[in-house]
């Protein structure tokens, strides 16, 4: 259960005076501004105002709401002249619930070991009534005794009540007491809460910390500054600085916590002579600012999603300094996220974009920072690839032109514009379970959100050892930020991935995939490329300027298939024309993406025509290509056609079109010259060919007997 408020609570319970007074006097310019406004609203949704609010974590044991015995604590009567337990009813249990939190003025600790901040203390999950004994015990001796507390109750006017606690902690036979009482009313196992109740009036009642004295809170606020300073090998880590948040100077902290694991005290990384009691100096924040930066955990890590070994953030914020109105904005966002289920951040805050015209009004102000973190050994993080520049236009501008990508005739046959003849397949082959393949926004926009899009096409990393350099979690973070990758990096990936796939049989649907992926990359304008790459990161154009009719005027019957063979050419050069990677300018690329369509076509041909279980590709694999076997295994496969054409009685060869344009393009290749592209270049555009070659055939189911080389006929 959450305490959280409803938006439209929230906005009843702050008026823009009382908002405007607890935003910050200074736009958001870094993460760790916006940490803060995240802290600052998650306090004020959940504590309300007050200058203990930000050290309290209500929302820590709502899981207790309601569950038997939820809430135990000892009822100590401090009235008399020694403190003492009740004689009568040593022990009280109840039902942890909403109405008690401002009560027992809960803060927790995140350790192992220890005790929490505050007198109130969570026990483990289903503890023994011993040990919910020792629990009870320990807020005498363990909290009310600790040197920090007794140091801040030293300088409150109430500090007798903790010291007091403490005296009677030591009183002998205590303990055996507790645990008598204890075993008495729990039942077994319990997890609780575990406090004291105290009787200050001899007529009074026993009243819960929050309820007793502010000494409880002061006491509790003491020992959580002093984790900001103290913690693992630092012992006082302050020191006057300016604040990073609020830019004022005075004095800092540096071993505070950190919602995403920034400037912690165990990093990847080692700085060999870094003094921890020095940390404030690359990090100061105030004791007050620290500790609200602690407060946004929850609505930071309701922005994380888990994929391919590393949390992906995505915080969403408005640029510039926060009026009232931005603020509510803001924190509906943030509860939207909290009570997403099972939507990525990106898609709910994209949900809610569509249904809010007031984010829609903020236009380019609506940003994100994002960023990945990895988790190599226990609270051992690497963090890389942040940026406060994240946007929806970027990816969703992605899934947009992915979807428009799916629609063209590359990918559709039917309803594809432009495609060059209805009596043949799309250019690739598109299958019904790849989520990539399908041409809805939302659907894909849901597939880039949680790393899946990259996925399907990279290379898959160790996932026993995730690391930085994964290039799938680079991809996926530069696609929300609107970063551009480099596109031999991306071609490099795509190849590996093609290798690890291996299998008998060849990986059509995934290169399919990762020119779908290539063309949309393009489209958004998230590649880049030098020199010779730069035609890569061009993308296709998807219309033409021939008509099909224009075509077959200029192509009589081929010899090897009549009108069905005149509209492969036309779909050919078609693609050709619109792929500027493939221009004749570029012999060496287009050269291995025409080798490729060869062996794809009469690999199919091999399969339908003739059954073969061992077909070209079989004897040409992706693997095989490279820069100096590139013109000897194309004479290979002409050699081959041609053998194929003389079987079948055909005046001319088979798959003309390609054949032609492949002769020409042979020539061009300076193998011993200047050599541009390197071998994952050549296998990339190969393997696409290949993809393009075995989908190059009628679109009925009888298009074999349309398409089959005719005895006799002469080649135009």
């Amino acid at each position: 259960m959450s305490l959280l408020p409803e938006p439209s609570v929230f906005e009843e319970d702050y008026d823009d005076e009382e908002l405007a007074n607890e935003l910050p006097d200074r736009p958001i310019t870094s993460l760790r501004d916006l940490q803060y406004v995240y802290g600052r609203l998650y306090t004020l949704a959940t504590a309300g105002g007050g200058e203990y609010a930000a050290y309290l974590t209500p929302e820590k044991s709502t899981d207790l709401f309601d569950e038997p015995e939820s809430l135990l604590y000892l009822r100590v009567d401090l009235s008399g002249d020694e403190p003492r337990l009740d004689p009568d009813r040593p022990i009280g249990v109840e039902r942890y619930g909403e109405g008690k939190v401002e009560a027992v003025a809960h803060s927790w600790f995140n350790a192992a070991a220890g005790f929490d901040h505050s007198v109130t203390h969570r026990t483990g999950k289903n503890k023994e009534p011993e040990k919910v004994a020792e629990y009870l015990h320990e807020r005498l001796t363990a909290w009310a005794a600790a040197d920090v507390i007794q140091e801040a109750a030293a300088d409150h006017e109430d500090g007798w009540i903790v010291d007091d606690l403490a005296d009677l902690g030591e009183a002998e036979g205590l303990r055996e007491r507790i645990e008598t009482a204890v075993d008495e009313q729990l039942d077994g196992k319990t997890t609780a809460l575990t406090t004291v109740a105290v009787k200050l009036d001899p007529d009074g009642e026993y009243r819960l910390p929050g309820e007793a004295s502010p000494v409880f809170n002061e006491a509790m606020r003491a020992r959580k500054q002093s984790k900001l300073v103290s913690k693992g090998e630092a012992t006082d880590s302050v020191g006057e600085a300016t604040d990073l948040v609020t830019g004022r100077r005075g004095p800092t902290v540096g071993t505070a916590e950190d919602p995403l694991n920034y400037f912690l005290g165990k990093q990847l990384e080692k700085f060999p002579g870094f003094d921890p009691d020095e940390a404030w100096r690359t990090h100061p924040v105030s004791e007050d600012i620290a500790v609200t930066l602690m407060n946004a955990s929850t609505f930071v890590d309701a922005c994380d999603y888990y994929t391919m070994g590393a949390n992906v953030y995505y915080l969403p914020y408005f640029f510039g300094r926060l009026d009232p109105e931005d603020a509510r904005d803001l924190y509906a966002l943030l509860y939207d996220l909290v009570q997403k289920g099972e939507l990525s951040p990106l898609e709910s805050a994209y949900r809610s974009y569509q249904d809010r015209p007031s984010l829609q009004e903020v236009g380019e102000r609506f940003r994100f920072y994002v960023a990945a973190v990895m988790e190599h050994q226990t609270k051992r993080f690497d963090v890389f690839g942040d940026s406060m520049d994240g946007t929806l236009f970027s990816p969703v501008e992605l899934t947009r032109e992915h979807e428009r990508v799916l629609r063209s005739w590359l990918y559709d046959a039917e309803d594809g514009a432009d495609h060059p003849d209805p009596r043949l397949r799309a250019a690739f082959p598109t299958p019904d379970n790849w989520d990539i393949f399908v041409p809805e926004e939302s659907a894909l926009l849901s597939t880039l959100a949680t790393g899946w899009y990259f996925e399907q096409t990279f290379a898959a990393g160790d996932g026993d050892d995730a690391s930085a350099d994964d290039y799938r979690i680079r991809a996926l973070v530069a696609a929300l930020t609107g970063d551009a990758l480099d596109v031999e990096a991306l071609l490099e990936e795509y190849v590996d991935r093609l290798l690890e796939d291996g299998g008998e049989e060849f990986p059509s649907f995934r290169v399919a995939a990762q020119y779908a992926q290539l063309c949309a990359l393009a489209g958004a304008g998230l590649l880049t490329g030098r020199d010779e790459y730069a035609s890569v990161a061009e993308p296709p154009q998807l219309t033409h300027d021939h008509s099909t009719e224009d075509m077959q005027q200029n192509t009589q019957a081929r010899a090897d298939g009549g009108n069905v063979a005149a509209a492969r050419e036309t779909k050919l050069e078609q693609f050709l024309d619109q792929t500027p990677a493939l221009a004749e300018d570029q012999p060496e690329r287009r050269g291995s993406f025409l080798l490729g369509v060869l062996v794809g076509q009469v690999t199919g041909y091999q399969q339908v025509s003739e059954g073969r279980s061992t077909t070209l590709i079989d004897q040409y694999p992706i693997k095989a290509v490279t820069e100096s076997k590139l013109k000897r295994l194309a004479s290979d496969v002409l050699d081959k056609n041609v053998v194929y054409s003389r079987e079948n009685n055909m005046a001319g060869t088979m798959y003309s079109e390609v054949v032609d344009r492949l002769v020409t393009t042979l020539p061009r290749i300076d193998i011993d010259g200047d050599w541009e592209l390197d071998t994952t270049d050549l296998r990339f555009y190969y393997s696409l060919g290949v993809a393009y070659g075995m989908n190059n055939w009628g679109s009925s189911d009888d298009e074999q007997a349309d398409d089959q080389p005719a005895a006799g006929e002469e080649e135009a």
